[in-house]
């Protein structure tokens, strides 16, 4: 079994990528032109590869030197992170990788923001609005932290915390139900164009099953994963659609939209924290608490994060 590449080989081809020649980079390591042969020729071994082209005069490398050279380069960074820790030097930047839907953007995003700065001031903060469905695949490729969607899906890998929730209601433009004090089976919905939320939307799979499970099929049906797009197809009377009561309730009062009461009512909407339990850790668990404490959808675009 060939031994692992060790810190000095690395180093040593670091620094002859860099300095250009075996001479230079001895003096730089203080060290012979002897010590780097050897530590070049070491490294050759163990990968069953040349790193330089020998056929050339200096220090040129070959294609996999070039690819090792990159792979030092990191190596060196990293170690000289650890010691900036260890000489009590200022932590890494800190990466908050976190997932969120069109719904929490436009709610407490800004409440949940402010409450992650004072948590880890100068962390870098790299948030990612997408669909529900898409989200969960990044969460399982281990390309997020922590996610907030509906909850629809699950995986023996993934723990989920509900932290909401969140009453939708069927809604029109005003006058496209003509009695809007009368109460509408699902079946009497049916009538009018649905606009529904597509197979990527977490909200838009919690209805549909739940829909299917009562046995309703809408035989006219626009759907889209955007809520926005819906809201402006609803807003201008192209059919009715779902949406979350209290997020558009000053719409409602303004009379941009009209609520339309239904038997049975729609369900509420659970929402929650998600994250990888094969990757315990104290920050995710940070992570999970700030999302309870900021969790609002009760209106839109909220700046004041609530105190613990």
């Amino acid at each position: 079994m060939a031994a692992p590449a060790t810190l000095k080989q690395l180093e040593t081809m670091f620094w002859i990528a860099e300095l250009g020649t075996f001479e230079r980079a001895s003096m730089r390591l203080n060290t012979t032109q002897s010590a780097i042969s050897k530590r070049v020729q070491e490294l050759e071994a163990n990968l069953g590869a040349e790193l330089f082209d020998r056929s050339l005069r200096g220090a040129r490398l070959t294609q996999k030197g070039e690819y090792i050279v990159e792979l030092a380069r990191e190596m060196l960074e990293l170690h000289a992170r650890i010691d900036e820790i260890r000489d009590g030097s200022d932590a890494p930047v800190r990466r908050v990788r976190f997932g969120i839907t069109e719904l929490i953007a436009a709610t407490w995003l800004p409440r949940m923001v402010t409450q992650l700065r004072a948590a880890y001031p100068g962390a870098m903060l790299e948030p990612e609005v997408d669909m529900s469905r898409s989200l969960y695949e990044k969460l399982l490729d281990d390309q997020i932290d922590l996610i907030i969607i509906t909850e629809t899906f699950s995986a023996p890998e993934v723990s989920s915390v509900r932290l909401a929730e969140v009453e939708n209601a069927w809604m029109a433009r005003p006058g496209l139900v003509p009695d809007p004090q009368a109460v509408l089976s699902l079946g009497e919905l049916a009538q009018y164009p649905i606009l529904s939320q597509g197979g990527r939307s977490g909200t838009g799979l919690f209805f549909h099953k739940w829909m299917r499970n009562k046995g309703i099929v809408f035989p006219r049906e626009i759907s889209s994963d955007s809520m926005t797009a819906l809201l402006g197809m609803t807003i201008a009377g192209l059919g009715v659609t779902y949406m979350p009561r209290d997020f558009l309730s000053g719409m409602i009062d303004a009379g941009k939209l009209a609520v339309i009461k239904t038997t049975p009512q729609l369900p509420p909407v659970p929402y929650s924290a998600m994250y990888r339990n094969d990757r315990p850790s104290a920050f995710t668990e940070d992570l999970v608490r700030i999302a309870r404490i900021s969790c609002d959808f009760s209106s839109q675009f909220q700046i004041d994060a609530p105190e613990e």
